[in-house]
């Protein structure tokens, strides 16, 4: 007959206490692998569409062109390219005899300025001097669009 290996007391608690063990590391296993499990990556909402640039002012495209327009006119490589930018840059303002007001020196929002001029002698000066040393600060305009003052400042 044989003997039964079960009768043993330790013998049945090491075997009670192992058939635990692999219960208890089964169930381990099965949380790492439901804790493994990926989570679902966040919904991501598209973003908001970014708000339009607001469209430029008449005094800024007007700031815009006539800055070109100085450009080219101290750049021409010729008087006659000069002369034809000067008409087109004359177009812009109310009358050959727009102020142009060069600001020297400010302070405390008092500003000096050089002596008074007029559009035209002024882009005939940038054409003759080949130097374009002002940037403009204010510009006025007309209910038209037209330019009816300018201020300039040293750059």
């Amino acid at each position: 007959m044989k003997k039964s290996s079960f009768k043993s007391p330790l013998s049945r608690l090491v075997t009670l206490v192992l058939f635990g063990l692999l219960a208890m590391g089964a169930c381990k296993s099965k949380k790492k692998v439901v804790e493994a499990a990926p989570e679902p990556a966040p919904v991501e909402e598209p973003a908001p569409a970014p708000a339009p640039e607001p469209e430029p002012t008449a005094e800024e495209v007007a700031v815009g062109k006539l800055e070109g327009y100085f450009s080219t006119i101290a750049s021409a490589s010729s008087v006659q390219s000069a002369n034809s930018s000067i008409q087109e840059a004359l177009s812009m303002f109310s009358n050959q005899n727009t102020p142009v007001l060069i600001v020297i020196h400010e302070e405390n929002g008092i500003k000096d300025y050089d002596e008074p001029t007029t559009i035209a002698k002024y882009l005939n000066y940038l054409k003759d001097t080949k130097k374009n040393l002002n940037f403009i600060s204010d510009v006025r305009l007309d209910g038209s669009g037209k330019i009816t003052e300018l201020e300039l400042r040293r750059r």
